[in-house]
């Protein structure tokens, strides 16, 4: 993906897509990919199907999944991924959607991502396991800013800093955690990798993100980076399941 798409779309995220992560029932947002097309009943479809059915079947026991059908020139290669707090079921339910919803969005793209609250799920022609996904990204941010942006963005940085040496050290590769602010209150943070990565490839791709922070999110109350290998979120407010 360019740079200059990148930009675009970032700048036209609204209030519109924070209400539907609020609801989590709609996707946060998608893309589909310029690697090439395939026909109604090309074999590629038909693998493509099969992998769907597999990673919604694989995906849910440890809320990640990946797996490729078939032989080149039609191999489809794929991954799924839930967040680290969501329950099996869920996962399932998410994970299911997305494959289906994908399909929909990128009916002959060989290659898409979508990601929802509680799961992404990612297809390609080209084998990506175990790659730094750096094109597909975007930034989400709540609407509020804080009223000491540079204190609060260095309790933010330092927070997620933290969290991403627990998550490329954790077998799940997710992390969540908290930090005081003034008073009562509390800052709520989440990292989380692809588990194709290795332990140092998820570090790298988590303090990339963390790096966009200013980018992204300067001063707001919440804020996500997500990716198609790794992500972030902080809120002022719990938003993980116990």
């Amino acid at each position: 993906m360019s740079s200059s798409r990148f930009v675009s779309f970032v700048c036209l995220l609204s209030l519109a897509l924070l209400l539907q992560a609020a609801y989590g029932a709609d996707p946060l947002f998608h893309f589909c990919s310029d690697s090439g097309n395939f026909s109604a009943n090309d074999p590629y479809e038909a693998n493509l199907k099969d992998l769907t059915a597999y990673l919604s079947i694989q995906a849910p026991p440890s809320g990640f999944g990946l797996g490729s059908i078939g032989r080149n020139p039609s191999q489809a290669y794929g991954l799924a991924l839930c967040r680290g707090d969501v329950s099996s079921q869920d996962c399932k339910t998410c994970v299911v959607e997305a494959g289906s919803e994908i399909r929909k969005r990128c009916p002959y793209n060989k290659g898409g991502i979508i990601w929802y609250d509680n799961c992404m799920f990612k297809y390609s022609n080209s084998e990506f396991f175990g790659r730094i996904d750096n094109g597909n990204r975007f930034y989400m941010w709540n609407l509020n800013t804080v009223s000491e942006p540079e204190a609060f963005n260095q309790k933010t940085k330092e927070l997620l800093t933290e969290l991403a040496n627990e998550a490329y050290s954790n077998p799940k590769m997710y992390a969540v955690g908290e930090a005081e602010l003034k008073g009562s209150e509390k800052l709520y943070g989440l990292t989380q990798c692809t588990r194709d990565l290795s332990g140092s490839e998820c570090k790298k791709c988590l303090d990339g993100i963390i790096g966009e922070l200013p980018s992204c999110c300067d001063g707001k109350e919440g804020g996500r980076v997500i990716g198609g290998s790794c992500n972030f979120r902080y809120e002022i407010y719990p938003f993980v399941n116990a």
